[in-house]
């Protein structure tokens, strides 16, 4: 938990859900970050069943928009994400998991998914 005064920590409940905006096809972006060094290292979308199985289950679990399928980070490679922490941004429609991360994030194997550069 942040010692930062700034930081507002609320508890998510059913009740409190509700302030998530999630798009209309009913997911949120959710960019997941090394909890240690703050390394950015990808970006996937959740919907509401896999944001509460994150919460429940502690592991970070998403919605592929290609597969239309609910996913475990890790579940087939064993580079599985332990979530730490779990924040939301000023307008409430993006998320943002604070990770340890085991293994490579990426599907490529790379650590981050962000490892290419724009000159």
């Amino acid at each position: 938990m942040s010692s930062n005064p700034e930081i507002e920590t609320i508890q998510i409940t059913k009740d409190n859900l509700d302030k998530l905006k999630f798009n209309a096809e009913g997911l949120i972006p959710a960019i997941a970050q090394d909890y240690k060094n703050n390394e950015v290292l990808m970006m996937a979308w959740m919907n509401i069943d896999s944001l509460r199985d994150t919460l429940k289950s502690g592991k970070a679990s998403y919605w592929s928009r290609s597969r239309k399928a609910y996913w475990v980070k890790g579940e087939t490679s064993g580079h599985f994400q332990h979530v730490k922490e779990i924040y939301y941004d000023c307008d409430c429609d993006v998320l943002l998991l604070k990770v340890d991360q085991i293994g490579a994030a990426c599907h490529t194997n790379k650590r981050s998914c962000f490892y290419r550069k724009i000159k």
